[in-house]
């Protein structure tokens, strides 16, 4: 059996730690599942999200869609809302 020591901000831990304990998980199980879940899927098993809740990708598309807008590149149907272009993008 191997041993891991890693730095982590007291405040995610805790946060962290909090979730745990209501799922009934410890921090130590948690990454055992975790490490697990990356050899199965190889890969990060989630979907990595910006602080905006988007890919990378989907913001990326986002901010060149604006630009492109803001110059009149590629400038197609409007939308009614943010839901739908983020829809259109994933096409």
């Amino acid at each position: 059996m191997a041993t891991i020591q890693i730095r982590i901000d007291e405040k995610i831990k805790k946060s962290a730690k909090k979730v745990l304990d209501s799922i009934g998980m410890d921090m130590s199980s948690a990454v055992k599942v975790y490490l697990q879940q990356i050899v199965t899927t190889q890969g990060i098993p989630f979907p990595l999200l910006t602080e905006n809740g988007l890919t990378m990708k989907q913001e990326k598309e986002i901010l060149l869609a604006s630009d492109e807008a803001r110059r009149g590149v590629n400038v197609s149907g409007p939308f009614d809302n943010a839901k739908d272009f983020i829809k259109e993008l994933n096409k």
